[in-house]
């Protein structure tokens, strides 16, 4: 991707680069030409997915007795950024590897782990994390879904929404409370596969973007799962969210920063062969001062999002950075989008325009990963 930023990027490792031309080349082969249908059908196919695991593009991080590559989180944000320079929406490798993959990795047993993890590895058995609830969104220790210890057993009933890799998982990692009169200490994590009688998923939600992206309900009707399908140790599944939603929530921001500076590359291109009035848009002073002014801001993000990708590179990012990186890249983000349609004109209302997918697709990254309201609240605890 051509890009109009001058910063240096230094981030990365020559081996980190070596995967950016192998994820380029994977998503203009794979699926650049398969997005119409995927955004018809509502969900991306699953040999796709089979595909990127055969080229090694899934659960970079994955320890390699566990079948992974054992790379850091900057092979991950290599992935994440072509994803997003592409203009590939719906595909939800991110959610998949970076975010609930890493559950596993970190709590799951030996057993657990040589179970499910080579698989994900390879796309044969694909992830999704369900917390949200249709009264509890941001507020996880207002979840209601409860698992209750009988025996050998535990017996999930309870219903979540907006739940990611929704319609195509084949396991969830599920947010339930296995106390439920102990609030935030009563939560637990619990691997619920999606073949388990009584687990149904609902309908396909209608979002405003991200087409491709299956969305949907679960439910849980007397699911019974033994035990041992618990990750990590009991009551302990909120203290053990708040560790890895740091990493969720920088990886909205990886994505939000290319996101920006795809979009301003991309409308500078615009601009510079639309005519209006005998002469380019980018003629008129009022848009390369605009286009000025997104440029200091999205060097401003991309210099913020550089640092901090370092740290997470050393496993030193914290929770409030990671919240400040949202909050401040996800905001930025916006606010340039509405610029930049702006300067298309009646083009940037087209869904055809790589704009108005980009302001439809990204509006959710102030709300999932915890609303920018809530990143204020973690932010503002430190101070």
């Amino acid at each position: 991707m051509s890009s109009v930023l001058t910063y240096p990027r230094t981030a990365y490792r020559e081996d980190h680069e070596m995967l950016r031309e192998t994820v380029r080349r994977f998503l203009e082969r794979e699926c650049v030409p398969k997005q119409a249908q995927w955004d018809r059908d509502g969900k991306v196919d699953r040999e796709t997915w089979l595909k990127a695991g055969r080229e090694g593009l899934l659960c970079t991080g994955i320890d390699p007795e566990w079948g992974g590559a054992g790379g850091d989180f900057g092979h991950a944000a290599v992935i994440i950024e072509e994803i997003s320079y592409a203009g590939v929406s719906g595909l939800g490798f991110g959610l998949h590897s970076d975010v609930v993959a890493p559950y596993i990795q970190r709590l799951g047993t030996e057993a657990q782990k040589r179970q499910w993890l080579p698989k994900c590895v390879t796309g044969e058995v694909m992830l999704a994390i369900a917390m949200s609830e249709p009264g509890a969104g941001s507020d996880l220790k207002a979840i209601r879904t409860t698992a209750r210890r009988e025996g050998d057993e535990y017996v999930i009933n309870g219903a979540k929404t907006f739940i990611s890799n929704g319609l195509n998982c084949d396991l969830v990692v599920v947010v339930a409370k296995t106390d439920p009169e102990a609030g935030a200490k009563g939560v637990s994590l619990i691997l619920v596969e999606a073949t388990r009688e009584g687990f149904r998923r609902g309908r396909k939600l209608d979002k405003m973007g991200q087409a491709a992206s299956d969305t949907a309900e679960m439910f849980f009707d007397d699911v019974r799962v033994p035990v041992s399908n618990l990750l990590g140790e009991e009551n302990k599944g909120f203290a053990y969210l708040m560790q890895e939603l740091a990493q969720e929530r920088f990886v909205i921001a990886v994505n939000a920063a290319a996101k920006m500076e795809a979009m301003l590359a991309e409308t500078t291109r615009y601009v510079k062969e639309r005519k209006v009035f005998g002469q380019t848009v980018f003629d008129f002073q009022n848009t390369r001062f605009k286009l000025a002014e997104i440029k200091a801001r999205t060097t401003a993000v991309r210099i913020m999002v550089d640092e901090y990708l370092r740290e997470h590179m050393a496993r030193k990012l914290t929770v409030e950075e990671a919240a400040m990186a949202k909050l401040y890249v996800t905001e930025e983000l916006s606010k340039a989008l509405d610029e930049l349609l702006q300067l298309h004109g009646g083009y940037g209302y087209m869904m055809e325009y790589p704009i108005t997918r980009a302001f439809v697709d990204t509006r959710v990254m102030r709300i999932y990963g915890g609303t920018s309201e809530v990143m204020k609240e973690l932010i503002s605890r430190k101070m």
